[in-house]
């Protein structure tokens, strides 16, 4: 089985920080890391390669440079679908561009989705700037850190248009107040750490880059140590339960752990945990 670490992408830096621990960089830092056409390719091919990969048990998604990700590229532009690529001299109607309008918006949304859906924990650590297309990331993660200095504006009404890839419908199930969740989409202010904090956007703030690493780090090798099985079960079922109601999610976890229960890494917990020692599992 290959490895995601094997790989090579454009505008994204790997590396292993620790057992089980993959590192995602965006690597545009003279662009504040905006996302071009290239990075939204870059980003679903990465993490879709992760789903897969069982040398990797949890994630940190960072951005290389000055700030997190200063959101959309307006001079990189945005991905063309293939048919209106290959027919762009055919003269369509309204209607008929928009069919075709969609599956790139439908693109875009998957990219962040790949994210969500990788099924290994994703820890997003965010310094400076998170802006439109960052927001879009970072609530498409399981767990947000940031710096003092870090603020999150959802910049997109700013330009015209409604947020369109997955922050009008992950943030106000992430934060604790749909009222201000609404009130950033609305008009795209910048919202400081303190209030990040404060409504549940992030669950810690630190106070320099490096505080915010070396924590994350600590925790996402905690994470990539324990039974791969469980991890990924518990995301599963966290994020489906999302989604439904309780009685719909315990009806979820009841199905799936009918499965996941004969894992042999439940013996392996068990038997470390009456000797005292710490449990070591294969990989999933």
């Amino acid at each position: 089985m290959s490895t995601v670490i094997s790989k090579t992408f454009k505008t994204l830096m790997l590396e292993v920080p620790a057992e089980g621990v993959l590192h995602v960089a965006l690597n545009r830092p003279e662009r504040y890391n905006a996302i071009n056409p290239q990075m939204w390719a870059d980003l679903r091919s990465c993490f879709e390669e992760i789903k897969f990969d069982n040398t990797v048990n949890s994630v940190i998604l960072s951005g290389n440079g000055k700030s997190f990700c200063s959101g959309l590229d307006l001079k990189g532009g945005l991905p063309i679908s293939p048919a209106l690529a290959l027919d762009s001299g055919v003269e369509r109607d309204v209607a008929r561009k928009a069919f075709y309008s969609r599956f790139e918006i439908l693109d875009l949304q998957a990219s962040m989705t790949a994210i969500e859906k990788c099924l290994k924990p994703v820890f997003c650590l965010i310094d400076n700037a998170c802006i439109g297309a960052g927001v879009d990331m970072s609530t498409a993660c399981d767990v947000r850190y940031c710096t003092e200095d870090a603020f999150f504006s959802i910049k997109e009404v700013d330009i015209g248009m409604a947020a369109d890839v997955g922050t009008l419908q992950r943030l106000p199930k992430v934060v604790s107040s749909e009222s201000w969740a609404r009130e950033l989409a609305f008009t795209a202010r910048r919202a400081t750490s303190d209030e990040a904090l404060q409504f549940g956007l992030v669950s810690r703030v630190f106070s320099t880059r490096s505080e915010m690493f070396d924590f994350a780090i600590s925790i996402a090798a905690q994470v990539a140590a324990k039974s791969p099985v469980a991890v990924v079960s518990t995301k599963m079922v966290m994020n489906y339960s999302r989604d439904h109601s309780v009685d719909e999610g315990l009806e979820h976890v009841a199905l799936w752990n009918t499965l996941m229960h004969n894992t042999d890494d439940i013996k392996t917990a068990i038997a470390a945990t009456l000797a005292k020692k710490t449990p070591k599992f294969s990989k999933l």
